[in-house]
This record gives C-alpha cells, structure tokens and sequence, in this order.
C-alpha cells in the first residue's frame, strides 16, 4: 500500500487508530536513536529517513540514499534497515539480538515486518538505527559502489 501523502503527519492521520499508535511507536524509536543529520520526509510512499542530497549527491538514481523507512502495508507494518543490509556484522548481530528476544523475525533483506508492536523488540530496533552516522553509512555506500576498493 503505497501512500500519496505528502507530510509524515498526513501518512499518520490516514492510518488506522492501531496501525498509527504501533507507526508512532517505532518512529519515536528511530527518531530517539537516529544519529544527526539524516532527514525525516515522506519518500517512495512511505516514511523515509535519508541523507540529504547536499549530503551526498552521488546516488545512482539521483534520489537521497535511504537510510530506513517505515511504512503500513496492507497485511504488516514494516521497518527498513539498510545499514543492516549493507553491513554483514551488523546484520548478524541484529539476527542473533532478535532471536534473543524469543520474539519470531520476518525480514528480507532490509524490511523487517512486523503484524503489531509487541512483536518488534524497540531496543534492537533503537540499537541498529543508532549504528551508522551519515559519514559511516555514506562511506560504507561508496565502498560497496567500488567493488575495486578493499572493504574494512
């Protein structure tokens, strides 16, 4: 379900009452633990924190570089992680920290769904988000666009 809404709070307001409290929720996360200087915008229907183009204007789409989104679907909610698909350690501690919870992970690559709050851990959540500045992420971006260069 993509959304044409063109603020974060119009997205919100076109939600379901519990599908807006468990959105609220894991924003309030992301944007507790999001490092400085990503923006929150409404992007590719969904709530988008990116880097901004005066940023790091090299994207091969021209478009920011999403850093993770959030977005009601039509049969979940989902949270995209994208320092965890770039990164394998991080996206190895992030499996093996959920799986601690007990709670069940459904991910594809970077989107995590979730069917209500209680079954995404919000620590974990807040954990992965804070993980990357803008400088580690667009650096990391620039090594994987280089296949060339030596990863770290």
């Amino acid at each position: 379900m993509r959304s044409n809404a063109t603020s974060v709070e119009q997205y919100l307001s076109e939600l379901s009452p519990e599908r807006r409290a468990a959105i609220e929720a894991v924003r309030k996360v992301i944007l507790g633990n999001l490092p400085a200087g990503y923006e929150e915008v409404m992007n590719w229907g969904m709530i988008t924190y990116q880097v901004p183009l005066s940023v790091y204007p090299d994207t091969y789409n021209k478009k920011p570089l999403m850093y993770a989104a959030l977005a009601s679907q039509k049969n979940h909610m989902a949270v995209y992680l994208t320092g965890i698909y770039i990164e394998e350690g991080v996206k190895k501690r992030f499996v093996e920290e959920y799986a601690a919870t007990g709670k069940k992970l459904d991910m594809v690559k970077s989107c995590v769904r979730f069917k209500k709050l209680e079954d995404l851990p919000l620590p974990i959540i807040g954990k992965v988000i804070a993980a990357h500045s803008i400088a580690s992420f667009t650096e990391r971006v620039k090594l994987l666009r280089n296949p060339a260069k030596k990863h770290p």
